[in-house]
């Protein structure tokens, strides 16, 4: 089986749109598992975790293997709830295509959105698929317009549905112009291809019309099939729609009802048709370790030049990416990473150029859901487990040792939200301590530090759920006994004006001394620039060998803020003067002096605490819509949004994180349990006076 019959895809979705729902249907007609499970039954076999049976959700991305119209598709099923997006954003990074499950109810939501961006930054191309067109409410055409104007997309609908609510019987395949119907739903496997519906042929002939259009504006070769009058034939038109499918141009558009077994067939025929090879996709590019070294020290991007790439080819040398590591109770750590050039065999030696290190490859494992199966070799295209990797992290690149690539890394959220953790026992203290080192191992959006002042071990994390499953996870699979604290908000500080200080280090007492001088200009940079270091001196009052410590200096003094000790961010730092001594100068003494500085101007500028705002979606029946939006304005919410879906309002409203703790609850009391809502992270904005003097008070005022 060669590397153009291999597909690798993620489905991806906001959460409850039905990914999993559709996974395990794609199992079970690939003949991969002879049984459908079900979510809402805790059987699914993508979701293995206790925790995913009991919450119905999805909170670890699985990845398994299928084989249709013998093409071998690598499927990961990543979670849609937004406290595990670090799922979704490392499953993207080494994927070639995905499948995108909207509702036909909701269409577009916000985790919708979140992926719909990650699958955007790393030039994913997608098709889409409406699902749950059984539902009361489900509007095909809708979705369509939602696809537009949230997310900016160009769907291409390949079919209408037949139908639709507990009318839906099938869709019209608008390549091929034929009626597919479900009749029975004896688990969907028989597909009744016939003709077209009366009813349904105007509407299919516009909407072919449409979809020919659409992929013409797209299409040179086709557009001139179309204008000239010609009969376009099915082959050429899959040919032109795979085409700027993979371009990312547009998103071909499929629907259907996964639980009810109703348009999965199709769907999988798509993925073979429309989504890329490993050879569709470009070359894999990185940098020689010795640049990337450099490129880190100067803060940039690698320019073409210091650019090396790797085909797609088994005779090309090594080169695979490490996604995930999963923590196995009977191997040991399990690393999941994509090969995208070369070949890996059992018992060989990988270089990991990040850590510097050579790892010995003792078992390859490909994976179905938790279950395995051992391999001997994994070439490109291939994705899998390695076990006995010792040092490889989360985005570590493992290539040939004679042959060294670094792969360009991934980036992973900071946490917003940690509470305070401690163990019970005696016993469990030193259990907790390793426990959480391998959840942070498995998990970069997790972390743990210990509070310097108090000792606790404070835990960090996307959000309330996301904390809840860690516990949960210490308790059961690591059987540690601990007790949490109240959860508590992620702050940073900024600044609102500028600021000029000094920044002075001098201790000289007749031997060799320490003298550090310099000038710094603060002022306040754009939201979520981060922090912005620049040396403007001339005339060598500052040493150039020195400017890289004072730079050191005001990062690490930033690291601590001036009101509650979380980091200072969004400010941009000008060195623009300073003294220096012939003999008493030292890296440490401007190191020092740039902290100072640093401090003091943070102080002079006017600190301002920033809190972490998250857009928060309500979908609620009317009768209670103005005690929802009563509710959130009580949590400091500004509503943006009101609109009517299906029988149900949803409002949309962006609120502090620190107002939304136990809202799950309360939103259910409110409304008699009929509202459901989700939330995801926006962005971070400065806090009332009110609220800054109550946090100040609270943290005590860091100075």
């Amino acid at each position: 089986m060669g590397l153009e019959t291999v597909r690798n895809i993620g489905i991806m979705a906001h959460i409850d749109a039905g990914k999993t729902t559709t996974t395990e249907r794609v199992l079970y007609y690939t003949g991969r598992t002879h049984k459908i499970g079900e979510v809402h039954d805790g059987t699914a076999t993508m979701d293995w975790m206790a925790q995913e049976q009991e919450r119905g959700i999805t909170i670890t991305s699985a990845a398994t293997t299928c084989f249709w119209r013998d093409h071998q598709i690598n499927i990961i099923d990543t979670p849609g709830h937004v406290d595990f997006t670090i799922e979704v954003e490392r499953s993207l990074r080494v994927l070639d295509g995905a499948v995108a499950v909207l509702c036909a109810v909701a269409g577009v939501q916000p985790q919708t959105e979140t992926v719909w961006r990650q699958a955007d930054r790393y030039g994913v191309p997608r098709i889409a698929f409406v699902n749950k067109m059984d539902r009361v409410g489900a509007d095909f055409d809708k979705v369509l317009q939602s696809l537009r104007g949230r997310l900016k997309a160009n769907p291409i609908a390949i079919q209408i549905p037949i139908g639709s609510e507990e009318r839906f019987t099938g869709v019209v395949d608008l390549v091929r112009m034929k009626a597919l119907t479900w009749v029975s739903e004896d688990l969907g496997a028989d597909v009744t291809v016939g003709e077209i519906p009366d009813e349904l042929r105007d509407a299919a002939d516009t909407a072919r019309e449409a979809m020919v259009e659409g992929i013409a504006n797209f299409d040179d070769d086709l557009a001139t099939l179309w204008l000239e009058g010609e009969e376009i034939s099915e082959e050429q038109l899959v040919t032109a729609l795979r085409r700027v499918c993979n371009r990312r141009e547009a998103i071909p558009v499929l629907c259907g009802s996964a639980f009810k077994n109703k348009g999965v067939q199709p769907l999988l025929d798509a993925v073979v048709d429309l989504m890329p090879s490993p050879l569709d996709v470009p070359p894999v590019t990185g940098v020689t370790p010795e640049v990337g070294i450099r490129l880190d020290e100067e803060g940039r991007e690698p320019a073409a030049d210091e650019l090396i790439s790797r085909r797609a080819e088994a005779d090309e040398p090594f080169a695979a990416l490490a996604f995930k590591i999963m923590n196995d109770s009977f191997v040991g750590n399990l690393t999941w990473f994509r090969v995208y050039s070369g070949t890996l065999n059992v018992g060989e030696r990988a270089y990991n150029p990040g850590q510097d290190k050579k790892e010995r490859v003792g078992r390859i494992l490909r994976m179905h859901a938790n279950a395995r199966e051992d391999v001997k070799t994994l070439s490109a295209g291939d994705i899998g487990a390695a076990v006995g990797l010792r040092f490889t992290r989360t985005g570590d690149t493992l290539c040939d040792p004679d042959n060294p690539i670094v792969l360009e890394r991934m980036s992973f959220p900071e946490p917003v939200i940690s509470i305070a953790i401690e163990p019970k026992t005696r016993a469990d203290h030193d259990k907790l301590s390793t426990s959480l080192g391998k959840l942070a191992l498995e998990d970069p959006s997790f972390s743990v530090i210990v509070d310097p002042e108090t000792g606790q071990t404070i835990i960090r994390g996307m959000g309330e759920l996301h904390l809840e499953v860690i516990v949960d996870r210490l308790l059961r699979e690591f059987k540690v006994d601990a007790g949490v604290g109240k959860p508590q908000v992620a702050y940073r500080e900024t600044i609102l004006s500028p600021a000029t200080v000094e920044g002075k280090f001098i201790r000289q007492s007749g031997g060799k001394g320490h003298y550090g001088h310099v000038e710094l200009e603060l002022s306040p940079g754009e939201r979520g620039s981060g922090l912005s270091f620049e040396d403007a001196t001339t005339g060598g009052v500052v040493p150039k060998e020195f400017v890289p410590s004072v730079e050191k200096g005001v990062r690490e003094a930033a690291e601590s803020g001036a009101l509650t000790g979380y980091p200072t961010v969004d400010v941009a730092v000008r060195l623009v003067g300073g003294s220096f001594h012939d003999t008493d100068s030292s890296e440490q003494a401007f190191k020092i002096a740039g902290s100072l500085g640093f401090r003091d101007g943070v102080k002079a500028a006017g600190p301002r605490i920033l809190e972490p705002i998250f857009a928060v979606e309500v979908e609620v029946p009317e009768d209670y819509m103005g005690d929802v939006i009563g509710d959130l304005s009580r949590r400091r919410g500004q509503v943006t949004e009101m609109v009517d879906e299906a029988g149900f309002k949803v409002v949309r409203a962006d609120v502090p994180l620190a107002a939304m703790f136990g809202y799950a609850t309360d939103v259910r009391s409110m409304t008699q349990g009929r509202a459901s809502y989700s939330m995801e992270f926006s962005r971070y904005a400065e806090v009332p006076d009110n609220v800054q003097k109550e946090i100040v008070e609270r943290f005590g005022g860091i100075g």
